[in-house]
């Protein structure tokens, strides 16, 4: 495991980063650990750490994982260290897990905004939502200061000022996108969130257009895998732009990056968990800002791991096998038509 420089002083604890680091030294050398910044809040230094195992050869395809994008979100970051800690439990004894990383390269930030997660504020130390922050602009339409706001860093959903480079956390995942993820024939990543409705939501871009993607076919085709393999399952998959525009989207930005490369294949979604329905269950926890994005009570966040461990097993899976189900260029057409017809109606692009 490598890092930055030492902090100024000892850093307050933080049970995400100290959890990240126990699963690196338990894996040992099938899992590499790197800091690729670290965030200086309170006069202390922490770490954003990406963890990485599996092949990195770019004919295999590639999943990412990622979490505490938002400091109050811890419920995201726990998602992600989850199914990381089950995957460094395994390397002892599932043979099935071997083969899969054989064939798959796997890649995970758990905690991409860990100032955050220690104020407890969505922003970073910066005040700035990273969400937000990437160089994309919603052409008409996006929704009044929920879609992001250059006026105050005192306010929510703040950008950062116009022109200047991102912020050293989105610039961080943006780089381990990049580098991990983009070389890859097909790449998918999942970014876990809470806080929107009672239902759990897959999204996928666009969030700054409610023009469709390039790779649309691929995603009605994942669709169609999903529903057929995790059966009744609750998410509502879907367009964010379904739901609300915004500016500076990060897998808006990604996925634009992504284009340049036209032979590959990158799927960004987010996983955003509906969280009123733990607020519903429990109208006390209006009354905490940490609790409204939170199960707090420790069935239900038993219960939330559970649930979610089902479909990141099912995205490692249908990455692995993606030259059963990507459609071929003469399905395509059909496809396009099909998700239009189902995601964006009547009308034409």
């Amino acid at each position: 495991m490598s890092g930055g420089p030492e902090a100024a002083r000892p850093r307050a604890a933080l049970f995400e980063l100290d959890e990240i680091e126990t699963l690196a030294r338990q894996a040992g050398a099938a899992l590499h650990c790197r800091s690729v910044c670290e965030i200086t809040t309170g006069g202390a230094a922490y770490p954003v750490y990406a963890l990485t195992l599996g092949n990195p050869a770019p004919e295999c395809a590639a999943v990412g994982f990622f979490g505490g994008v938002h400091g109050l979100e811890h419920i995201g970051a726990q998602v992600v260290l989850a199914c990381l800690r089950s995957i460094v439990a395994r390397l002892a004894w599932d043979d099935s897990l071997h083969h899969l990383l054989e064939h798959l390269r796997l890649v995970f930030m758990p905690v991409v905004n860990p100032g955050g997660m220690l104020r407890r504020t969505r922003a970073n130390p910066r005040g700035v939502d990273l969400m937000r922050n990437a160089p994309v602009e919603a052409a008409t339409g996006a929704a009044f200061m929920l879609g992001g706001q250059r006026l105050s860093a005192t306010l929510p959903w703040y950008r950062g000022v116009a022109g200047q480079p991102m912020e050293a956390e989105a610039q961080a995942l943006c780089e381990v996108v990049t580098a991990e993820l983009l070389p890859h024939r097909l790449a998918i990543s999942v970014d876990c969130h809470s806080g929107f409705g009672l239902s759990d939501r897959l999204w996928f871009p666009y969030a700054h257009t409610a023009r469709p993607i390039a790779q649309l076919p691929e995603l009605q085709a994942f669709k169609a895998l999903l529903d057929a393999t995790l059966l009744h399952h609750r998410y509502v998959f879907e367009p964010q732009s379904r739901q609300y525009l915004t500016h500076g989207d990060l897998w808006d930005h990604l996925h634009q990056v992504s284009l340049a490369a036209g032979d590959r294949v990158f799927l960004p979604l987010t996983l955003e968990m509906g969280s009123w329905l733990w607020v519903k269950k429990n109208p006390r926890q209006l009354f905490t800002r940490h609790g409204i994005f939170n199960p707090l009570i420790a069935h239900r966040q038993q219960r939330v791991l559970r649930r979610h461990m089902g479909l990141l097993d099912f995205v490692m899976r249908a990455a692995m096998s993606h030259a059963r189900w990507l459609p071929a260029p003469a399905e395509r057409e059909a496809l396009q038509r099909q998700a239009l017809a189902h995601w964006y109606g009547p009308r034409a692009w």
